[in-house]
């Protein structure tokens, strides 16, 4: 199924904020120091301003919770459970010390020997919501896939569900929306959409979580749905940051993800 979707200039540029996003002057984060069959649908997105808001463009209301990184350090022990243990698949390690909060923005920082970083939100621990992060990427290594997701709660879910809105794989010139909702190994277990986007660039990205469907948005543009009932998390679920390593035997070039801000609405 292929849908566009049209707003008139006059409703994108009353979406577009002038606060300025989070930047970094120089090196973005110091080395990391660690011993150690799916169902497609691709849907059309119309260019938009990467400053453009799903929140805003569609009235979103108020921030529920979140977190601005208007602060320095490490994430905040409050808002984050920060990852410190086996990467994922057991491949490498995640490590508090990827992380960095400096000038408005977090950066998580993955080396060259697969130390690299993630972490989940404590706060909107929910079921449905309205969730959108503002993220980019180094010119990074394809081994290094950053992901924005909603993980169930207590790690536990009878499906397997798992919202991936905004997740870059090998080929790092597309961006994918993947819903899990079976486990993998079935036949079908996955919704999907891809689109080329320069990840290196800020966008941001959305995902509206209902009783009866779910829909994901980059930059205020639709670009993924999937209405049926079946497919929906039946458990709370909850933001997560990652940026996972996939190894190949190949030498692995540093690589980093950022995140300007999170931010949930009800």
């Amino acid at each position: 199924m292929l849908l566009k979707r049209t707003l008139p200039a006059a409703a994108i540029a009353a979406a577009v904020l002038t606060l300025a996003s989070g930047s970094l002057n120089g090196p973005l984060s110091a080395p990391v120091q660690v011993q150690v069959p799916a169902l497609h649908r691709e849907l059309a997105v119309t260019a938009a301003p990467n400053n453009v808001q799903a929140a805003v463009l569609r009235g979103w209301g108020p921030v529920k919770a979140g977190d601005e990184f208007s602060y320095t350090g490490a994430p905040n022990p409050r808002k984050w459970k920060v990852y410190d243990g086996a990467g994922h698949a057991g491949k490498g390690i995640r490590s508090p010390k990827a992380w960095n909060v400096a000038n408005g923005v977090a950066t998580v920082s993955g080396n060259a020997y697969g130390a690299t970083g993630g972490m989940a939100a404590k706060f909107a621990q929910q079921k449905y919501g309205r969730w959108e992060t503002r993220m980019r990427t180094s010119v990074r290594d394809p081994k290094y896939h950053p992901v924005l997701l909603l993980w169930p709660n207590g790690n536990s879910s009878p499906n397997c569900a798992e919202v991936d809105y905004g997740e870059s794989l090998t080929d790092t010139t597309l961006i994918k929306f993947a819903l899990h909702y079976a486990c993998a190994g079935l036949q079908s277990y996955q919704t999907r959409a891809e689109r080329k986007i320069d990840t290196t660039q800020w966008h941001n990205y959305a995902v509206q979580w209902t009783s009866t469907s779910i829909t994901g948005y980059i930059d205020g543009a639709l670009w993924f749905t999937d209405t049926n009932r079946a497919h929906v998390p039946p458990v709370g679920m909850h933001q997560t940051l990652q940026l996972d390593w996939f190894p190949t035997g190949k030498p692995t070039k540093p690589s980093w993800m950022q995140v300007d801000w999170v931010r949930v609405y009800r």
